[in-house]
């Protein structure tokens, strides 16, 4: 029988790795200058990332016993990467549609010599 505590510790699982995933798609949307390479690793790192959360915090005795592996990927991993990428690609603008101040904008950075 599933407990309040169990609920509670697979929503903070859930919670966690979906701002993991929200993350790294925005860290690799900013970083990577092609269209499909920020896509292509926020699956194949965020996958492997929000693998070793999961681990890592159903190690710390966090969430239900899900039953099989099968659900445990599902629910815990796959779940919460497709809702992170969803929000950082549907939700927040564009990394290009931001707009920077002057001293942070790639136009007029110093070169790294005269730092």
């Amino acid at each position: 029988m599933i407990t309040i505590v169990d609920v509670v510790g697979l929503l903070v699982i859930l919670g966690v790795n979906a701002a993991a995933a929200a993350l790294l798609t925005r860290f690799f949307r900013v970083r990577l200058n092609t269209r499909w390479g920020a896509a292509l690793y926020a699956v194949l790192l965020g996958t492997l990332t929000l693998t070793v959360l999961t681990i890592v915090l159903g190690g710390a005795g966090l969430g239900p016993d899900l039953g099989n592996p099968a659900a445990v990927m599902g629910l815990t991993v796959v779940l919460p990467l497709a809702t992170g990428i969803a929000f950082d690609y549907f939700w927040m603008p564009a990394p290009d549609d931001v707009d920077l101040p002057t001293e942070y904008s790639g136009s007029s950075r110093r070169d790294r010599r005269e730092l």
